[in-house]
């Protein structure tokens, strides 16, 4: 049996994410959704509300397990006996940042490969960043994230109200 894990902080899933996830599904006996609890940047959710909402996303496939995680990737692969890490691309720059990772996972793990799929075309302009600060600005996510996600991004920017500082505010506002 081949597990494969999707590793991310999920900070929210989208559509993108449940795609890939999905398709993976397909290719594999088991897909592990692992939502890494410690990542280098601020977050919008905890590790808790981000596994409740990865969870909620794929409560009805039985070939996809979501486990929360810390440390090396490859540490968490070997612990759980998966081979392959699963990473979507969308555009050209991601190739770069996930072309040098896999070389750094190959040289702590050589046995576990990475297999890297391609953004459907629908999905290629989508990122947790970019649907945070829609979501931060009040804009429309019907089209990024499934329903009980935009509950649950409306329900927390109520929380830090108008002068929140947590979405850095880019292009979108403009």
């Amino acid at each position: 049996m081949v597990r494969a894990v999707f590793p991310g902080t999920f900070d929210p899933i989208h559509f993108g994410h449940i795609n890939i996830t999905r398709r993976a599904a397909q290719l594999f006996k088991e897909v592990v959704v692992a939502v890494y609890d410690r990542p280098l940047k601020s977050l919008l959710f905890s590790p808790e509300e981000r596994l409740a909402l990865v969870r909620r996303a794929f409560a009805d496939d039985e070939r996809i397990r979501v486990v929360g995680y810390n440390g090396l990737t490859v540490d968490f692969c070997q612990k759980i006996d998966a081979q392959v890490i699963v990473r979507g691309l969308r555009v050209f720059s991601d190739f770069e940042y996930e072309f040098r990772m896999a070389l750094a996972n190959n040289r702590l793990a050589p046995g576990i490969e990475v297999v890297a799929l391609i953004t459907s075309e629908e999905h290629t302009f989508l990122s947790s960043s970019t649907v945070r600060e829609i979501a931060s600005l009040g804009g429309n996510l019907t089209s990024m994230v499934p329903p009980f996600v935009i509950e649950a991004l409306n329900r927390r920017f109520h929380e830090l109200g108008e002068t929140q500082t947590v979405v850095p505010q880019t292009s979108l506002r403009d």
